[in-house]
Parts: C-alpha cells; sequence; structure tokens
C-alpha cells in the first residue's frame, strides 16, 4: 500500500501543462496533421490522466504515462472516424492498380519500366528538413481516415499488425490491403511533390 501511494504522490498534475503540453501537442500533431484536433487530443490525455492518477504504478515515467494515454486517444479518435466515413469494406474511392500494373506476368514478378520504384537519391533530398515534414503530412492528409489510422498506428507507433487489426476491426488480409494501397499512395504523393520525379 505505501509503494502505491509513494506512486501516486510522485506524479504532479498541476505541473503537466507546464511540462509537457508542448511535447505531446508535437507528438498528437504529428500523427493527426491537424492543429485544433491535436489540441483537443492533448486536451482530452490530460482529462483522462486525472480520472486515472489512482491507477498509476510508478512502472514507467509521468511522461510516458501520458504519451501512452494519449496514443490510446488517438487510435480511438482514428477508430471513430473511420466507422463514421468508411466500412472495412469500402476503403475509399481511391482504387489500388492491379498487380499486372506494377509487374510483369512474363517476367514473373519484376517491375514495369515505367511503375518501378524510382531512384529518390537519398544523398541528394534531404528528409531532415521541415519542408519534407509539411510534406509527408501533406500526403498522410490525403488518405482517408481508415488508412492513416492504420498506417500512422503501424508505422509511426510501430505498433504489431494483430493488434492493429484488432483496434480497427480488421481482418489479417484488409490489414495488408489497406497497407499496400496506403504506401502506394503515399509513394506517390512524396515522388510528385517532394521528389518532383
Amino acid at each position: 500500500m505505501e509503494k502505491t501511494l509513494n506512486n501516486q504522490n510522485s506524479l504532479d498534475p498541476s505541473k503537466w501543462v507546464e511540462l509537457y503540453s508542448d511535447y505531446l501537442y508535437r507528438f498528437a500533431y504529428y500523427r493527426v496533421n491537424n492543429d485544433e484536433l491535436a489540441q483537443d487530443l492533448v486536451q482530452d490525455c490530460f482529462l483522462a490522466a486525472l480520472k486515472a492518477v489512482e491507477t498509476y504504478k510508478g512502472q514507467a515515467s509521468e511522461k510516458t504515462w501520458l504519451v501512452s494515454i494519449l496514443k490510446n486517444k488517438i487510435i480511438d479518435h482514428y477508430k471513430k472516424a473511420s466507422t463514421r466515413n468508411e466500412s472495412p469494406l469500402q476503403l475509399s474511392s481511391y482504387t489500388a492498380p492491379s498487380y499486372d500494373y506494377f509487374f510483369d506476368k512474363e517476367a514473373k514478378g519484376h517491375w514495369q519500366s515505367d511503375t518501378k520504384p524510382k531512384d529518390w537519391a537519398v544523398t541528394e533530398n534531404n528528409f531532415d528538413t521541415k519542408e519534407f515534414y509539411k510534406t509527408l503530412e501533406n500526403c498522410l492528409a490525403e488518405l482517408p481516415e481508415k488508412w492513416k489510422g492504420v498506417f500512422t498506428m503501424s508505422l509511426l507507433h510501430d505498433a504489431d499488425s494483430k493488434l492493429v487489426c484488432k483496434e480497427f476491426d480488421l481482418s489479417s488480409s484488409n490489414f495488408w490491403v489497406i497497407m499496400h494501397r496506403a504506401k502506394l499512395q503515399m509513394r506517390a504523393c512524396l515522388e510528385k511533390h517532394w521528389l518532383k520525379l
């Protein structure tokens, strides 16, 4: 009992806004690409944390604990948005090109010459700039809500595919279809708007 009280006492909600709001805002904004929504999610995170203070076990730092709450708020946002807009099988009006569009049947899986990935010349393109991240955010914003949620949770949060499927109520095959289509769209968007290929 004493350990639990010490852990609860180690939390200081009165300093959360001062210490963590900027970090949590950037974390949320990078994942939802919307200023107002990011602010709302951080506020929801603080409110949920206040309600859960008694459950804090001290196994993670205060900041890590708040980030985990915020991650859940972001996932909840995408889940709600995807159920409002799309059924799992009607993913979007975007139709991914067929396998034959990308790959040569005769050459057994080799790329078609005009659709193979272009050389991004990493040494010539600086991917660690504000301009690149803005382009990346704009490309993410073009994805349908469900795709954005699945893509973000899987690649930006490094979540296991089984967890993503559970959170979004997807079959494994639906998950891979969404990831495939999202990656194709992101690649095309970045090549068009950042790499100018």
